[in-house]
């Protein structure tokens, strides 16, 4: 017997109606697809970091203009 556990409380698959199969089922999709988008956000905050590590380098460290 398959079962699945929502708020803490464990069902049986079988015992779902189709409606409710058809939500779990988009809320799995909608919980895999937030979890690669946090993979993919945290990839860019990585590149961002560097980039900004990068540019920090190639700015003149002292005697530039600042603008106010």
């Amino acid at each position: 017997m398959t079962t699945v556990t929502i708020d803490n409380v464990e069902y049986a698959l079988d015992s779902l109606s189709e409606d409710a199969k058809a939500q779990l089922v988009s809320l799995q999709f909608v919980d895999q697809k937030l979890a690669q988008l946090n993979a993919e956000a945290a990839a860019f905050q990585t590149a961002r970091i560097g980039y900004a590590n990068a540019l920090n380098e190639l700015l003149p460290k002292e005697g530039g203009k600042e603008k106010h």
